[in-house]
Formats: C-alpha cells, sequence, structure tokens
C-alpha cells in the first residue's frame, strides 16, 4: 500500500483485519488525553501526498461516547488534511446520528445534516459506511463523496446454508424498513432459485413508546426471517417476533446489520420465540451478557467487506459492482 494509508482509532481489531485482506499493516497514530478530558491525535508516519483512510466507530461504548468518537474522527481528519493528505476518507461501519433524519416533531433537529456539514468542514473527502437508517437522506445530506454498503451477502449466505428447503418469509419490523427488508429479500430469492414470501410489521415510535399492531403477511409454516437495520432495545424485533409466532411460524430469526443491544437488550433473548438474532460485528456487543445470549447469538464478520470497499475506492473500481455482483 504504497500509496494508501490506513488508521483505526479506538479499537483497532476491524483495522487489523480489513489490513490483512488488503495485504497491508495499519498506520500508526497517537492519541493522548489530557487531564481536563480534552485530547489529540496525530499520524506518526508521513501522509503528504497520500490517499488516506480511516476507520473509526462511532457507536458510543463503556469508554467513549458517540460524541467523543465523532469528535476525535473530525479532530484527525482535519489532522490529516492539514499534514497534506492527497484525499481523506472516514471509514464509519456505524454512522452515529443517522436515526434523525427528519423532523418528526416540531422543531426537531436534523441530525444526518449536521453531521455531513462536520465532516465536510473538516475537509473529507469521502465517506463510507455499512447500512444506514435511511439511504435517501444519508445521500442527500452529504456533499462530498458517499459510499453505502450492506451486508446483504453476509446474511444470504449464512441462510441459504441454514434454511435448506424449508419455506421462508421475509418480514420487516416496521414500514421505514420495507426497501430494506425487500432488497435482502430478493437476494435471498435468487440465491435459493425459489420464492420467497413476505412481511410487514406496523409500528409507530412516539415520546420513546412503541405502538401498532397491524400485521401482513404469509408467515405460517415457515421459517421468519425479521431484517432491519439495527437492534437497539429490541422492543421492535420482540413484538415483531411474538406476532410471527401468534400467527404460525415454525423458526423465527431476529437480522439486523449493528448490534446496538442498549442495556443488553434483555427482551430479545428472553423470547422464547426467537430462534437466533443475526448481526455483524460492525458494532462490538460489548453490552451483552454472552451466557445469556448463547449460541443464539451470531456475530459475521465485516472486514472483507470493507477491505474490498476501500480497495476499489483507492484504485477507482466501483462499490456498486461490489454489492451487485458480491465481490
Amino acid at each position: 500500500m504504497p500509496r494508501m494509508a490506513v488508521f483505526a482509532l479506538g479499537d483497532s481489531t476491524l483495522g487489523e483485519a480489513v489490513c490483512e485482506r488488503l495485504r497491508g499493516s495499519l498506520a500508526p497514530h497517537e492519541e493522548r488525553d489530557f487531564e481536563d478530558g480534552e485530547h489529540k491525535i496525530r499520524p506518526l508516519v508521513n501522509v503528504r501526498g497520500r490517499d488516506v483512510y480511516v476507520l473509526a466507530n462511532l457507536a458510543g461504548d463503556a469508554d467513549q461516547s458517540a460524541d467523543d468518537r465523532l469528535l476525535r474522527l473530525l479532530f484527525f481528519i482535519g489532522t490529516l488534511k492539514d499534514a497534506g493528505a492527497a484525499r481523506t476518507t472516514a471509514v464509519a461501519p456505524y454512522l452515529s446520528y443517522a436515526r434523525k433524519d427528519r423532523q418528526t416533531k416540531t422543531r426537531d433537529p436534523i441530525t444526518t445534516r449536521y453531521v455531513a456539514q462536520l465532516f465536510e468542514a473538516v475537509g473529507t473527502d469521502r465517506v463510507i459506511t455499512l447500512e444506514v437508517h435511511n439511504l435517501a437522506a444519508f445521500q442527500n445530506a452529504f456533499r462530498c463523496d458517499t459510499d453505502h454498503l450492506d451486508a446483504n451477502r453476509l446474511f444470504v449466505n449464512h441462510f441459504v446454508a441454514l434454511v435448506g428447503d424449508e419455506p421462508v418469509s421475509v418480514v420487516s419490523p416496521d414500514v421505514g424498513g420495507v426497501k430494506r427488508a425487500e432488497a435482502f429479500r430478493e437476494r435471498l430469492e435468487e440465491a435459493l432459485g425459489r420464492p420467497v414470501g413476505k412481511g410487514l410489521m406496523d409500528k409507530h415510535r412516539s415520546m420513546g413508546k412503541v405502538t401498532g399492531d397491524v400485521f401482513a403477511g404469509d408467515v405460517a409454516g415457515r421459517t421468519v426471517i425479521v431484517f432491519d437495520d439495527m437492534i437497539s432495545t429490541g422492543t421492535t424485533m420482540v413484538r415483531t417476533a411474538a406476532a410471527c409466532h401468534e400467527r404460525g411460524a415454525v423458526k423465527i430469526h431476529l437480522v439486523a446489520t449493528h448490534g446496538l443491544f442498549a442495556d443488553g437488550a434483555p427482551a430479545i433473548f428472553d423470547e422464547p420465540s426467537v430462534t437466533s438474532i443475526v448481526v455483524t460485528d460492525s458494532i462490538s456487543p460489548f453490552r451483552l451478557d454472552r451466557t445469556r445470549a448463547g449460541d443464539r447469538l451470531v456475530v459475521l464478520p465485516v472486514a472483507e467487506l470493507f477491505a474490498e470497499a476501500i480497495a476499489r475506492a483507492h484504485g477507482g473500481g466501483s462499490i456498486t459492482s461490489l454489492l451487485e455482483t458480491g465481490g
């Protein structure tokens, strides 16, 4: 990687796995925290004229909040530009503040747009992320180049091997996720070579409360895959799983790209109708009691996907074809 440099802020596990697939190594950097809570990050190698990629997970954890992680990434990108980097790309497997993408109440913030403006202000040339909450809002918010990845290939490969000849349906747990679930359903149907059913659960969220009990779809006697972008508290997924179980689903798999598992998401692991919970390692499931989760939790790695995306971005290749052809 002579003209490319890859840094990883915070936990470098994913960064190291990505670089291994790129046949290189992470570029070294220094992160220093000061006594008053301020901090600095600087590269320890020359980046002048280089194509630089910075991997940073923007989900808060026990050590750093989402705000901390976002600000550190922004400051580091600004530092790289000041140091003469030819191009800087933020690689954020989980992009924080992407859920608030429109005003649902009077004087609501639109944080997706504000975050985009912050990235642009420090000179970010490109943003690569995985499964944002609202793709259209993400694409419209940024004026710099953006690449949006999905984990459909990983999930399809997992379930093709798992379901065999069982009849299958893919269910969206809310109206907003219908297009996302349908894209996965079409890929799964193509891979299986037979029809895959669909379903939808109605949901309305206001002031932190979820309501709505309208269900449409064919799940009786089927293996059901409830598909969403993230699992936070697990409330939405559990409601949908219960509705599918009541309507005769034989097996129920809960699938989401990002496993936030807020407060350990106890409800999702206490629901007896759930066969498995499948997520990627875009976020480390540090909040989980792994004993409680048991073998029902499946975590699929995303390093290969991001390595290929970085390689194509660096070489001028097509990210779109990566998603269409599966690499």
